[in-house]
């Protein structure tokens, strides 16, 4: 009797090999399909964000969360958009002015958009992370995963037009958004603001 379970030994490591390997494969192919693909909007080759990107600012929840549905949390999260605009009046606000009204780059601020793929946030984090045509240089390098996402949600909060084709709020977010105004944000909405924390937001 022995004998025979020793001579089936062979087969069930064989078997249970098998079963592993197929669950393996199995867990990488769901999370392959779960990662985004993000391409540059200039060539739109794939753009390697996981080699290229800083190391700070890659764990956090937000950006987890982002490279699996290409959704930034952060957008209207009132904590972080004076994170986003420090952010934005460093990086981007001497070609994009103060307020995203335009400069030497294209205005931000406005339901005009030079490439339609920034309408999503996928779409514009491609266009900061990887750069463009023209002057846009790519800021992948110099600004971290999760201030990038902080900076689109500062971004989006500076519209000024109607929101009802703004595909990057939420049929929710629609219905409460306030159109930009630098007067109101600077005397009530900021200090507000400021006193929040910069969460991700819970479900």
């Amino acid at each position: 009797m022995r004998a025979l379970q020793r001579e089936n030994l062979p087969m069930k490591f064989a078997l249970l090999i098998s079963a592993l390997t197929f669950t393996a494969l199995s867990v990488l192919a769901q999370t392959a399909a779960a990662e985004q693909v993000f391409r540059s909007t200039a060539t739109n080759e794939i753009l390697d964000v996981e080699g290229t990107a800083r190391r700070g600012g890659r764990n956090t929840v937000a950006v987890k969360e982002f490279m699996e549905t290409g959704v930034d949390a952060y957008v209207e999260v009132a904590g972080c958009l004076p994170l986003g605009e420090a952010i934005f009046v460093e990086s981007c606000s001497g070609c994009h002015g103060a307020v995203g009204e335009g400069k030497i780059g294209p205005a931000l601020n406005d339901s005009v958009w030079i490439y339609s793929k920034n309408k999503t946030d996928k779409g514009i984090f491609e266009t900061i992370f990887g750069g463009a045509k023209g002057l846009m240089a790519a800021h992948g390098q110099d600004i971290e995963l999760d201030d990038l996402l902080k900076l689109i949600a500062w971004v989006r909060h500076l519209q000024k037009d109607d929101v009802t084709n703004a595909e990057w709020l939420t049929a929710e977010q629609k219905k409460t958004f306030k159109s930009f105004d630098v007067q109101r944000w600077k005397e009530t909405e900021r200090p507000a603001a400021e006193k929040q924390q910069c969460a991700f937001p819970s479900k």
